[in-house]
């Protein structure tokens, strides 16, 4: 659920980083509040943390090519370009 509403912020920004990025910090307070109940586990936050990390990082051109990396949106994907 996370991940899905993670790349569905990042693809309604697509052209509007800094908005993406934005939206992107605004939900990683939410998922960090959801790991502290215990409500996501240490190892998906993580994940989405790695994911975070490389999107706020990112400009626009790496932006996009963060939306278009199928693997980066995987399950499991434990950082990298290329895998």
């Amino acid at each position: 659920m996370w991940l899905q509403d993670l790349r569905e912020i990042c693809e309604r920004n697509y052209e509007n980083p800094s908005a993406g990025q934005s939206l992107v910090r605004e939900i990683q307070v939410e998922w960090t509040d959801a790991n502290r109940r215990g409500d996501l586990d240490d190892s998906l936050k993580q994940g989405l943390d790695r994911r975070a990390f490389r999107l706020l990082r990112a400009d626009a051109e790496e932006w996009l090519g963060w939306l278009d990396n199928e693997e980066f949106w995987k399950p499991g994907w434990k950082g990298g370009f290329d895998n």
